[in-house]
């Protein structure tokens, strides 16, 4: 009797909690009523049994069977609509379910507090609580018998908006997260991870390939219709559309796939033409356009490869014709020669900077392309020496370090010096650029025409350098300027030997051999007004540095004449044998060429430079037969009409012989030191291996050598043979060295 009126009793139970359970779900429920109701749970749930079933457990099975009975009843509602009045009913029947279901699963604590976690503890996956039930049971119920027509619905929508139709998201956003929310796994349906299988299988799929097929349609038209510049605007909007799109109501994990078929359907599929049309935005210097196509190439793997090369080879062309632009009169105009060098550099490397942003492969390409064109060119090829580049660039550092009539400001030389160092990281002959550089140093500090008084300019650039080739590179150009340091103390201390009243103001440099690129000094007879001071000087070096002995390099010296016999007191600087030949006319006023020649000493050939620069150039000289030509036959005198606006005129110009010389015997000396740097390099890592094969042994050489030169093979062969003549190494097996201790 018990049992039955227990049954009844939670009969009339559920028939009063149904009643409010159908209230929570129209929205129709007062807090009295919560209260009562969760009451009601309590009271169902402390209950014995129902028959042989636990209270609990039957409340459970009532809740399921309610959840069924009544989403059967929504969809019979709702089955037929399609499109986005179906999207609109479910949207506003979602949120009120979701709504209902939360209050209903508080009215239910009770039962989720203690009877189904008990049950779930025990592995019954089947035991849900409450809330979880009523999503399970949205999903088998009614989900899935709409998914279908909800599915194209969303779908539709989206192609609206991806044809420029102002659609409602929020409809797309709620069915889509009904879908992700709905993908909860039953076996564990409180993991912090849900399964996204419903999202997927309903809807992701479906979605990316009729993407594929939407951009596929779209791009094919618009690249038929419109130039590639437009093409690439075109789809820099779409991935910022669908990159909102996924922001907006897709779930984060459809991104990835959707850009990868965006990427391969839009770029990938057109790579050629890209390719095609680089060339000619490089041409019109379309920066934007350069960017854009870069940042679309470079989400593609690989996609940027074939730009790179196809710049290597722009950049090699523009460099090459910029060359060619200057006439054989320009070809040794050092200035105009580097200044197209770095204009080309300089727009190049713009690019790079703000059109493929500094990316690494981009710069290498530009540091190729300037490799080629600065040491193969046609300047290089008309010289017949692959490093006429280096020795331009020495004459263009000259010229900046040199004073001007108005000279530079310092910040100003040394951002032209920063711009030459860019030059020389491309040249490959560094050690051709070392001899003329070091030669054109010893020049600007003996004569003493540094820009800068205190040569600040030269230890900026002789600093750069080492920072570039390290210590070993700008060893003998340091010790040029201690040499200097050391000949102002010098002059200092014979100036007060000499004591006041000195016929000469005389001041000498005094240099090491070893250091200092200066050849033997031609065969001269010093000029007697100079003789005096010479002795002096020496007699004055030999008392305080005994052993040691002095070179006079007259070819390099240089002094002040002050004239009396033109209309002005004019004074001359001149160079030592112009200054010999001028002093002749205080005894004569003519001479022949061969009595200059018996009365200074100096070799006929550079006494005919000197006189004919005197002459024809100058004009302070003039030849007795009225003639603009000097020969060994001429006579010659002063030229008294001679007039210049400057008091103090500068006549010192340098000998073409003398030149030509100096450029011989630097290539001569490089060729010297690079046979004996090449063998040291052998000899160094024969040392270290003890044997060595003959292709490792030229790779080697050709790696240590590089920074400075590029080793030709039939050298490198030949000084290996010398090594073996002298027993340094000896040859092994059929292909190896060994190193003889």
């Amino acid at each position: 009797m018990s049992s039955s009126k227990s049954e009844v009793n939670l009969d009339e139970m559920w028939r009063d909690l149904k009643k409010g359970i159908e209230m929570i779900y129209a929205n129709d429920i007062s807090k009295s009523d919560y209260f009562r109701l969760y009451t009601l749970v309590y009271d169902f749930c402390t209950s014995t049994t129902y028959g042989s079933t636990p209270s609990n457990n039957h409340l459970h099975k009532k809740l399921t069977m309610f959840f069924r009975d009544y989403l059967h009843n929504v969809f019979e509602k709702y089955e037929d609509f399609i499109d986005e009045p179906l999207l609109m009913h479910y949207m506003q029947l979602w949120q009120d379910f979701r709504f209902s279901s939360k209050v209903l699963s508080g009215v239910c604590a009770y039962l989720n507090r203690h009877w189904v976690r008990r049950e779930r503890e025990k592995s019954r996956v089947d035991v849900l609580e409450v809330y979880h039930l009523a999503l399970v049971s949205w999903k088998d119920y009614l989900l899935e018998p709409l998914k279908r027509r909800m599915s194209s619905a969303v779908l539709k929508l989206i192609e609206r908006e991806r044809n420029g139709e102002t659609v409602n998201t929020r409809l797309i956003s709620i069915a889509l997260n009904s879908y992700i929310e709905m993908g909860i796994n039953c076996a564990d349906p409180y993991s912090d991870h849900p399964s996204l299988y419903l999202y997927k299988e309903a809807f992701e799929t479906t979605f990316l390939s009729e993407t594929e097929l939407f951009y596929a349609s779209e791009s094919a038209c618009i690249i038929r219709k419109n130039p590639v510049s437009e093409f690439m605007k075109k789809i820099e909007v779409w991935f910022q559309e669908e990159q909102r799109r996924a922001q907006l109501y897709l779930h984060e994990s459809t991104l990835d796939a959707l850009v990868r078929i965006l990427e391969n359907v839009v770029i990938t599929k057109y790579m050629e033409t890209f390719h095609s049309e680089f060339k000619t935005l490089l041409t019109y210097s379309k920066t934007d356009d350069l960017k854009r196509m870069y940042q679309l190439l470079n989400r593609v793997q690989g996609g940027l490869d074939i730009l790179k090369q196809q710049f290597e080879d722009y950049v090699t062309c523009q460099g090459l014709r910029a060359i060619e632009k200057y006439n054989e009169s320009d070809v040794n105009d050092p200035k105009s020669y580097i200044n197209a060098i770095l204009e080309i550099h300089q727009r190049y490397n713009s690019i790079v900077i703000t059109a493929f942003e500094s990316e690494a492969g981009f710069a290498t390409s530009l540091d190729k392309a300037c490799g080629k064109f600065i040491n193969k060119n046609s300047v290089t090829e008309s010289s017949g020496s692959p490093s006429k580049s280096a020795e331009l660039l020495a004459k263009y550092c000259d010229i900046l370090l040199k004073k001007k009539p108005s000279d530079a400001e310092e910040m100003e030389v040394v951002d032209n010096l920063n711009q030459a160092m860019i030059i020389f990281k491309y040249i490959e002959e560094k050690d051709i650029f070392q001899s003329f550089y070091s030669k054109m140093l010893a020049k600007r500090l003996v004569q003493q025409v540094s820009v800068s008084g205190n040569d600040d300019a030269e230890t900026i650039m002789i600093s750069k350098l080492r920072e570039a080739c390290g210590f070993e590179y700008t060893a003998k150009l340091q010790r040029m300027f201690q040499d200097v340091c050391v000949s102002r103390d010098l002059n200092e201390n014979f100036k007060n030997a000499r004591g006041p009243g000195a016929d000469v103001d005389f001041s000498i440099n005094v240099i090491s051999s070893s250091s200092w690129p200066f050849n033997q000094s031609l065969t001269f007879s010093l000029p007697q007004e100079l003789e005096q001071s010479v002795q002096q000087f020496t007699t004055f070096y030999c008392t305080r540095y005994s052993g040691r002995k002095l070179t006079w390099l007259h070819g390099m010296s240089r002094g002040e004449l002050v004239s009396k016999c033109f209309d002005k007191p004019y004074t001359f600087q001149a160079s030592t044998f112009q200054m010999a030949v001028l002093l002749q006319f205080n005894s004569a006023d003519a001479l022949t060429f061969n009595q200059l020649e018996e009365s200074t000493g100096i070799r006929s050939d550079i006494l005919l430079q000197v006189l004919q620069a005197l002459v024809s150039k100058l004009r302070v000289l003039k030849s007795t037969d009225d003639s603009s030509i000097v020969t060994m036959s001429s006579s010659v005198s002063l030229f008294m009409g001679y007039k210049n606006k400057k008091l103090k005129v500068n006549i010192n110009v340098p000998i073409k012989s003398e030149v030509k010389s100096e450029q011989e015997t630097v290539h001569r000396h490089v060729e010297e030191d690079r046979k004996l740097l090449i063998q040291a390099a052998i000899v160094r890592i024969a040392k270290i291996r003890k044997i060595v094969k003959h292709h490792i042994l030229l790779s080697e050489v050709l790696n240590q050598l590089s920074s400075r030169f590029k080793p030709k093979i039939p050298i490198i062969k030949k000084c290996i043979d010398i090594l073996i003549e002298k027993e340094y190494l000896k040859r092994v097996e059929k292909d190896s060295y060994c190193y003889v201790a």
